[in-house]
C-alpha cells in the first residue's frame, strides 16, 4: 500500500532513461531469441511448471503435441479452483468445473509459459540489451541463461533458462533490477514424442455434464478506426491491435487498443460509464505478479489499462488515452 501511494504522488515524475547507454545485442545472443521464439512450434512436451509470485504458488500440468495441424495444448491448474485452458492453434476453449462454464475465445495476446517470446521478435533489441549468461541445469537440463535488460525504466528486465538441444524456456523470471517479480519453472519436464493424444482432450466426466458455453468475440478494426487513440505512448511501445471485445461479465463489446514493445504487452480497455452501477474509483490497481492496473475517468467513459510493465508505464499510457472523431465501421469479425 506504502507504494502505491508513493507512486501517486510521483505520478506526475516519470524518468524514462537511465544514466549509462547499454550496448547493442550481440548476434549470438539475438540467436538465441530465434530460438526461442521457434521452440514451441517445433516440440512436443510433456511436463509440470510451478508458478510463484508475491508469496504465492501455483502448480499446473502441461501436454502440447505439434503436428501437421499445427499446435494443440492442455494446461490444467491443479491448485486452488480447477481450471482447464484447451488450445487448438488460437483458438481457446476455458473450462471452469466449479461453474460448469466453459469460456471459448481466441488467444489474441496472452501468453503462456513456456511461449513466451512472439514470432516476431525483431524489435526487442530496441527496447532491451540481450545478452548470455552462465549455463545452468534446471529439472535435469542443461541451460543458457539468456538476459533481457530494459534500455529504460519504463519495462521490466527479463530472464529466461533455455534449453541447449530444443530452444524450450525451462525457467523464466520477470524482474525489477535485481527483485524477481515473478518466475515461471518447470519441475518435471519430458520433450520428445507423444502417442497418447487423449491427453489434450476433455475427459469422460468433462463431456457427459451439462456446461453453459460463453463464445467471447472479437470485431477487428482498421488502424485508426476507433474514436480512441494512444497519443504519446512510451517509447518503444506501438499499437498492434484494436478492436470490438465482448469480455466475460460485460453485457455489452467495449473497444480494446493493444500496445507492445516486441515482449511486454499493454491492453487499453474503453467503456461507457453505466447509470445502474456506481462510478469506478480512479487511481491504480494491484495485480499479483507483474501485471498492473491503472484506471481512468474520460468523457463519461472508463478507461482501464492493463500491462505487464510498471505503474508509472501504465499510467503514462493511459494518460496518452484521447477520444477523437472517426467513422466507425467493422472490417471482420473474428471467433
Amino acid at each position: 500500500m506504502a507504494r502505491i501511494i508513493l507512486l501517486l504522488l510521483l505520478s506526475g515524475i516519470v524518468q524514462t532513461s537511465f544514466a549509462q547507454k547499454l550496448p547493442n545485442s550481440s548476434k549470438e545472443a539475438l540467436g538465441w531469441l530465434e530460438k526461442i521464439s521457434i521452440a514451441p512450434r517445433r516440440h512436443n512436451f510433456i511436463g509440470t511448471f510451478i508458478y510463484y509470485a508475491d508469496g504465492h504458488m501455483e502448480t499446473s500440468r502441461i501436454a502440447h503435441i505439434v503436428d501437421q495441424n499445427g499446435e494443440r495444448e492442455k494446461i490444467e491448474v491443479l491448485d486452488g479452483l480447477p481450471r482447464i485452458v484447451f488450445r487448438n492453434n488460437d483458438e481457446m476453449k476455458c473450462y471452469l468445473p466449479e461453474s460448469k462454464r466453459i469460456v471459448t475465445e481466441k488467444r489474441w495476446l496472452r501468453k503462456f509459459f513456456p511461449d513466451l517470446l512472439p514470432q516476431s521478435y525483431g524489435s526487442l533489441n530496441d527496447n532491451y540489451y540481450v545478452s548470455k549468461g552462465e549455463r545452468e541445469r534446471v529439472t535435469g537440463y542443461e541451460c543458457q541463461v539468456i538476459l533481457l535488460e530494459p534500455r529504460d525504466n519504463l519495462r521490466y528486465g527479463h530472464k529466461f533458462w533455455v534449453d541447449v538441444d530444443t530452444g524450450l524456456v525451462l525457467k523464466a523470471a520477470v524482474v525489477d533490477a535485481d527483485h524477481v517479480i515473478e518466475q515461471f519453472a518447470f519441475a518435471q519436464l519430458d520433450v520428445g514424442d507423444i502417442t497418447n493424444t487423449e491427453l489434450l482432450e476433455p475427459n469422460q466426466s468433462i463431456v457427459a455434464s451439462e456446461w453453459h458455453t460463453t463464445n467471447l468475440m472479437a470485431s477487428v478494426l482498421k488502424d485508426n478506426e476507433l474514436e480512441w487513440q494512444v497519443r504519446d505512448p512510451p517509447a518503444g511501445f506501438k499499437k498492434i491491435i484494436e478492436m470490438k471485445r465482448n469480455i466475460a461479465g460485460k453485457s455489452t463489446p467495449i473497444n480494446h487498443i493493444a500496445l507492445s514493445d516486441g515482449l511486454a504487452t499493454v491492453s487499453i480497455f474503453i467503456e461507457p460509464i453505466s447509470e445502474k452501477i456506481s462510478s469506478p474509483v480512479p487511481g491504480f490497481y494491484s495485480s499479483r505478479g507483474a501485471i498492473n492496473i491503472y484506471v481512468r475517468i474520460l468523457a463519461d467513459n472508463k478507461i482501464t489499462i492493463v500491462g505487464e510493465v510498471p505503474l508509472e508505464t501504465v499510467k503514462k499510457i493511459g494518460d496518452s488515452v484521447v477520444k477523437q472523431a472517426t467513422n466507425f465501421s467493422i472490417k471482420s469479425l473474428n471467433h
